[in-house]
């Protein structure tokens, strides 16, 4: 039998391991356990390459169409830089976006316009304007860096098919045009299925949905296609991703601001 020590101590053995099992399981942490499984999943691509087809359409029914190329360059101890350089219809073609996303802090954005010939920085206080006139913002566009939010587990749910989650995070930098995403994660691959976006007035503003996800030599998935609606406008934006790969020829020279004007 135990004496009375032993009974005690076992007591406060107990106490503690029931205190550290709740704060873990509480839902911060387990939102935030969630967004770290989803970064390690993706980290190591080293580096992308894709053509890309915008398709515009608005409340009406009517579509447009664009073509591009978006490049992109994986930073140790920062977020990814981007390059999207866009080749038709004739009235955008040259026109490029340069994006550095940053962990911490506001993204460094430029946007090169061929008809003026410069080069325009995207001022963080626009971060939630429309890229290129379709319904993604700039912000939409960054890497998602684990750092840019705060995190709450909601629910488990079925996601794509298998075991999954429901988290809700929210935007660190207060010049964000969100309050708050609900974003939809399977648990096997740590995939993003579907995010909804709350506006600064907390309405419901735009649903992003991730289709078609192929896994790559390199064991990363992509979806082949992201679709945003509007809610609030009626309009929707599809980008649909060909000829994705890896491990290209590609160092920070193709990322900077002279990049914009050399990319054709």
């Amino acid at each position: 039998m135990m004496n009375q020590t032993t009974r005690a101590l076992s007591l406060v053995c107990l106490s503690a391991l029931m205190s550290i099992s709740l704060r873990a399981e509480s839902p911060e942490e387990k939102g935030l356990a969630i967004a770290k499984s989803m970064d390690k999943q993706e980290t190591g691509f080293v580096n992308q390459v894709a053509d890309v087809t915008m398709i515009l359409k608005n409340k009406h029914g009517q579509e447009s169409s664009r073509s591009l190329r978006i490049k992109t360059l994986e930073m140790e101890k920062d977020g990814d830089k981007s390059l999207t350089i866009f080749d038709s219809p004739r009235d955008v073609k040259g026109t490029a976006f340069l994006s550095f996303t940053h962990a911490v802090g506001p993204d460094d954005q430029w946007l090169f316009l061929p008809a003026l010939s410069r080069v325009k920085r995207i001022s963080s206080n626009n971060k939630s304007g429309p890229f290129m006139g379709s319904e993604f913002a700039y912000e939409d566009i960054s890497s998602q860096e684990v750092e840019k939010y705060s995190y709450k587990f909601i629910r488990d749910e079925e996601v794509l098919g298998g075991p999954g989650v429901v988290m809700e995070r929210y935007p660190v930098d207060k010049k964000s045009g969100y309050t708050r995403q609900i974003v939809w994660v399977d648990t096997t691959h740590w995939r993003v299925a579907k995010i909804v976006f709350h506006d600064r007035k907390d309405k419901k503003l735009k649903t992003l949905e991730f289709k078609g996800y192929q896994q790559y030599p390199n064991g990363k998935w992509r979806a082949d296609e992201y679709q945003m609606v509007n809610h609030q406008t009626g309009k929707s934006t599809r980008l649909l991703w060909e000829n994705i790969q890896f491990g290209q020829d590609l160092s920070e020279r193709d990322f900077d601001q002279n990049a914009l004007k050399r990319a054709r």
